[in-house]
């Protein structure tokens, strides 16, 4: 789809100063700074940057509705894009396991939606890439998890450890054991025996990981951590390279990240609920001491943009500060310096909203849209 030349008047336009009712002129899919093509009078609605997801894992319900129907995946990541792009988001980062969780976080699947996205990514609209995220613990896994990233060109990885490690040490049951290796159809006692397993083995994780973070280093992926406890924590991540620090647990990893230079990944969803869901640093309050770069959908798109509206209407940022989180400030994170602001030269991605309900009537992802209805459709069209 080529992207239109057109002017967009009336709108109240979210620049990086604020709002401001100045004309937006579109050319070949980048902002322009003199108008052309035809004007669209949009009086009445704002105009805001296309919204950057630099970590949602919403779309696993489009690939596997129902406990195994995990087929077509292509088809399932046509319906999520229709989701992303209906909340203003331009470009979106599925997080995807590649985890001994097994089923749709287990590595054959995570294979699967990686092959899916290359055969879809070219007919879609919005800009769809992928972080994926290893579980540390799985010492045999270091070279498949490695030569899947090359293979698809993943340029973006996360570290995870979410084994059970409290219960393990105890000699414990962890809770949901059973129904988690039934549903992905494992033996539980043989599920049980390969956690204690991992987690008898943690003290060979250390030197794998160091080897593992240095060849993506080298290779320039990106790379973060993922629910750092302690100042050490961020400290042992930022040593091998993994400057990204998403969704610290508490104020004390938040502090450390932001004193080492560190982005800060929070989660949009814990900002709009008040509190995250496992007790966790409230997200509120690591934006309001300066510690987040960047609100990330996590689990609800549409989460984003109410985060940044109730920061903005709650006085703890100007709506442009608070936009800038879920637009400029994650991609310069992932290093897309041609989007975030709309600002001449930039990449045409953008939302046309109602200001009385906040809906999004269109977005656009380089000049094309992706989303588009009700009366502004008309507006456009006509």
């Amino acid at each position: 789809m080529t992207a239109i030349d057109l002017t967009l008047q009336g709108a109240e336009v979210l620049l990086p100063d604020g709002l401001a009712e100045v004309p937006l002129a579109l050319s070949g899919g980048q902002i322009a700074d003199t108008p052309v093509g035809r004007e669209v009078d949009l009086r009445g609605y704002m105009v805001l940057p296309g919204i950057v997801d630099i970590h949602g894992d919403a779309f696993e319900k489009h690939l596997a509705p129902r406990r195994g129907a995990m087929k077509d995946l292509d088809q399932g990541l046509v319906a999520a894009e229709a989701e992303i792009a209906g909340n203003g988001i331009s470009t979106s980062v599925l997080a995807q396991f590649f985890s001994w969780e097994g089923g749709m976080r287990g590595p054959e699947f995570a294979g699967r939606v990686l092959a899916g996205l290359d055969e879809v990514r070219d007919s879609l609209m919005t800009d769809l890439r992928v972080q994926l995220r290893f579980e540390i613990c799985m010492l045999d896994s270091y070279g498949d998890f490695e030569a899947l990233a090359a293979r698809h060109g993943v340029d973006y990885v996360v570290f995870n450890d979410h084994l059970p490690h409290e219960e393990l040490a105890k000699g414990k049951r962890p809770p949901r054991l059973t129904g988690q290796a039934l549903r992905i159809g494992k033996n539980p006692e043989k599920h049980l025996a390969d956690l204690q397993a991992w987690h008898a083995a943690m003290d060979q994780v250390p030197a794998a990981v160091d080897a593992l973070a240095r060849s993506f280093r080298d290779k320039g992926v990106a790379m973060g951590s993922h629910d750092d406890r302690t100042q050490a924590d961020r400290a042992a991540w930022r040593a091998r390279g993994a400057r990204i620090a998403e969704f610290p647990e508490t104020l004390e990893a938040g502090e450390a990240a932001h004193a080492g230079g560190d982005p800060v990944i929070l989660g949009a969803p814990n900002l709009v609920r008040g509190g995250s869901h496992k007790g966790n640093v409230s997200a509120l309050e690591m934006v309001a001491m300066g510690y987040c770069t960047a609100l990330a959908s996590d689990y609800h798109y549409p989460s984003m943009r109410r985060a940044a509206f109730l920061l903005s209407d709650g006085g703890v940022l100007d709506l442009a500060a608070a936009w800038g989180l879920i637009s400029a400030g994650p991609a310069e994170i992932l290093g897309l310096e041609d989007r975030g602001a709309l600002q001449p030269g930039k990449r045409a991605d953008l939302i046309v909203m109602e200001p009385a309900t906040r809906r999004v009537c269109a977005t656009m992802s380089a000049g094309r849209f992706s989303y588009l209805s009700g009366e502004v459709a008309a507006r456009f069209i006509g």
